[in-house]
């Protein structure tokens, strides 16, 4: 797929609060990703993340499992082809989880794709290889 082509990744968080609608992030997840209106991309570790959130709530599950079906989420393997990258940013950030790694690895294949996520405290930290941010698009910090 042409970099040029992908416009917006989505973390778990989102995927998480769009879907539960008792999540605190719900309303903003919601609104965020029906004014957006394209198709999302993620890794396949952000998506494991979210199904284990979601994981006491089969039904939720099978609705996130419906957005890969229509094609609304779009779902980018990681490995092997990233497996060194992965590997460095872990290393370089003691905080960085597994699937936040993943999708700096895809931002960087991305440059222009803005991350969808809730995780501000991370992604304001963590760098492309460039030493540029993830741009991303977040909710304002409540009050």
């Amino acid at each position: 797929m042409k970099a040029s082509a992908i416009d917006y990744l989505v973390d778990a968080g989102p995927l998480v609060a769009h879907l539960n609608e008792s999540d605190q992030w719900h309303l903003w997840a919601e609104a965020a990703m029906h004014f957006l209106g394209d198709t999302l991309h993620t890794t396949d570790a952000a998506l494991t993340e979210a199904c284990y959130l979601l994981r006491h709530r089969r039904a939720v599950i099978d609705m996130l499992m419906d957005l890969i079906e229509d094609g609304t989420l779009c779902v980018h393997p990681i490995f092997p082809a990233q497996t060194t990258r992965i590997r460095e940013l872990m290393n370089k950030y003691d905080r960085m989880d597994f699937a936040d790694a993943t999708l700096v690895a895809l931002s960087e294949q991305y440059p222009r794709a803005k991350l969808i996520t809730i995780d501000e405290k991370d992604f304001t930290i963590y760098r492309r290889r460039d030493g540029r941010p993830v741009p991303c698009i977040m909710p304002k910090p409540k009050a």
